[in-house]
């Protein structure tokens, strides 16, 4: 926590439709914290944020702010005036006092790097560009508590990044809620997981949550072991759950990372794919391989000298099996690709030749495929019927609607909803849902995890994993990406694409080994080189200093490491006991979260030793 206590929820009841949501809930917002908030689709994440800032009445218990104090709040939905322009919703978030010049000049701060206009209209923008120019709203008067609902939905990669900095530099306490573990990591110091109508406090950012939120559900399930109480639903929950499925993700990741150094073996041909290629002549058995092949492929939009080129002699082979991530930024010509790829739209010159036996399945991020006058049976089963015949082709697998639902995290009782009742999360589990039952062999997903939790991100990479086709991921999760995929074409603007092996951390590792300082020639080696030879410029980081301080600080990170190494052990050795909980319940809350603090701190002490010795070594 901070120094004061700004905002805090003591004892509060909570229930919707006589259904308690929330039971003796006490949460504190500290000055500086930087909290995630983590929970299941409908566990209560938006309505606790509405209890923060006061929307919601309380059933019982008392909400205590700061005196005078200043909340912004990046919702879901985004109210707004149509004829308004961007520039003016955004600093229709500032206070009647806070018209300042500098509000005003850092309003269009904000507004560039989240590509808006702020001369454009709201009614004429898209739903990603109302969410961009909700979170400028929010951003620009900098509030002592700032409240962001999936900030990085619609957001490209350089904008989250962005986001990511400018949220480390913030003076102010954040609540936030986000399906991207990697955001989340960086900005987050502190999590509150709502379990179950309870809320569990992990104190050491998000890097650290995933193993502190296992140690207490294996503890639980220890707990429900000991006392032989037939509680089947809960013993399902801790055994199958987060526990079982990271274990067999983790087992998934190994497989991805050994297909991933398989493919780094075969780097001279991958470094082809991009040349120009020589079109064959597809016979049937090619046909089978070859998913689709770009040929000196050009792309524009505009007219005349307005004219931007999105490709120009883009050349790519995709054949079977292949699992290619693709990122960029927005107006990059992501959305060209994929257009180009299924055919939706032609090229201004060279060509797209097509497998003929490719069945593609598109996930559209916009849900157009939804109708949402339809129930989520009818939109499983649009030919009618009980059954959701799987894999299509001559021996489909039927498998009941319901059962399927569960399969996709839904409770069965609202299969004769109507789609329009579903929040944005269920609506894109249902597309997934609709999608996977037949994905073809090329599958295309197109920002698949926008408001997805991180259960169902879990399920979807799992079937992912198992999928045998060619797949091919628009996303701006770097996460997901590294999780999902082997190969990365990343967008880059002005018609340059560059591929790369591996997820994202590969492509960002390659990027800034090509963005390394020009270190110029002196004349003295200028002048003794040879007339005629051309010499090449180096690439070389300007060698980092290592002061005394740092010397010192390196020379006692190892005890450092040593004794947090130990306090973990200490820490779980505590926990192995499995009546810890029901003998002395604060205890164990005092030592898990001990715990959690030791493993965060020892992530940054290994970090901040790797980092350091790189410095030595490279000071020389």
């Amino acid at each position: 926590m901070g120094e004061r206590v700004l905002i805090s929820l003591d004892g509060v009841e909570l229930s919707y439709g006589g259904k308690p949501l929330f039971e003796d809930l006490r949460i504190h917002i500290g000055e500086g914290d930087k909290i995630c908030l983590i929970g299941k689709n409908g566990a209560g994440k938006t309505t606790l944020m509405k209890l923060i800032t006061g929307e919601l009445e309380l059933d019982k218990g008392e909400r205590f702010a700061l005196p005078g104090l200043s909340v912004g709040y990046l919702a879901q939905a985004v109210a707004f005036d149509k004829g308004d322009t961007v520039k003016a919703f955004v600093l229709s978030g500032l206070r009647a006092d806070d018209h300042t010049e500098a509000r005003h000049h850092l309003a269009d701060i904000m507004m560039e790097p989240l590509d808006l206009k702020g001369d454009a209209l709201m009614g004429t923008l898209s739903g990603g560009q109302l969410r961009r120019a909700a979170l400028a709203q929010a951003l620009v008067s900098q509030p002592d508590v700032l409240l962001l609902d999936e900030p990085t939905n619609h957001l490209d990669l350089s904008a989250i990044e962005w986001l990511e900095q400018y949220l480390a530099q913030y003076r102010g306490a954040l609540v936030c809620v986000s399906h991207d573990r990697a955001f989340l990591k960086a900005v987050s110091r502190k999590v509150f997981w709502i379990d179950r109508g309870r809320v569990r406090v992990c104190p050491g950012g998000y890097a650290g949550f995933e193993e502190w939120q296992e140690a207490i559900v294996e503890q639980e399930a220890r707990e429900l072991q000991n006392m032989q109480k037939k509680l089947a639903a809960e013993v399902d929950w801790t055994q199958g759950g987060v526990t079982g499925r990271r274990k067999r993700n983790i087992r998934r990741l190994n497989e991805l990372f050994r297909l991933r150094d398989k493919l780094k073996g075969e780097k001279a041909a991958h470094a082809q794919r991009l040349r120009h290629i020589e079109l064959e002549q597809m016979s049937p058995q090619q046909a089978s391989k070859v998913i689709v092949e770009f040929k000196q492929v050009f792309k524009a939009f505009g007219e005349g000298r307005k004219k931007v080129a999105i490709l120009d002699d883009f050349n790519l082979r995709i054949t079977r099996g292949d699992r290619i991530g693709i990122i960029g930024k927005n107006g990059s010509g992501k959305s060209t690709f994929i257009r180009l790829l299924t055919g939706e739209m032609q090229p201004d010159a060279g060509f797209v030749k097509r497998g003929k036996t490719i069945e593609i399945a598109y996930f559209d991020q916009n849900r157009v495929e939804l109708n949402p006058n339809k129930t989520l049976w009818d939109t499983l089963c649009p030919n009618g019927g009980d059954y959701v015949f799987l894999g299509g082709g001559d021996k489909p697998t039927p498998i009941h609607v319901c059962g399927y639902l569960k399969n996709f995290l839904f409770d069965p009782r609202i299969a004769r909803d109507r789609v329009s009742t579903l929040s944005g999360g269920q609506q894109n589990r249902l597309m997934l849902a609709k999608l996977l039952s037949n994905p073809g062999n090329v599958l295309i997903l197109d920002e698949p995890t926008n408001d997805l939790d991180m259960d169902t991100l879990d399920m979807l990479q799992e079937m992912l994993a198992d999928y045998e086709g060619t797949l091919i991921i628009v996303s701006h999760d770097r996460d997901f990406l590294d999780r999902t995929v082997t190969e990365v074409l990343a967008f880059e603007g002005d018609a340059k694409v560059q591929a790369h092996i591996g997820g994202y951390s590969d492509y960002l590792a390659d990027k800034l080994s090509r963005n390394k300082v020009v270190k110029p020639l002196k004349n003295s080696e200028r002048a003794a080189a040879p007339p005629g030879v051309v010499l090449e410029i180096e690439r070389a980081v300007v060698k980092p200093k290592m002061t005394f301080k740092l010397v010192h600080e390196l020379e006692k990170l190892p005890a450092r490491i040593a004794q947090l190494e130990k306090d973990i052990a200490a820490s779980r050795a505590l926990l192995e006991d499995a009546d810890l909980y029901i003998r002395d319940p604060k205890q164990f809350d005092s030592v898990s979260q001990k715990l959690a603090l030791s493993q965060h701190d020892l992530e940054l002490a290994e970090h901040r030793w790797l980092e350091l010795e790189e410095m030595r070594l490279a000071s020389g």
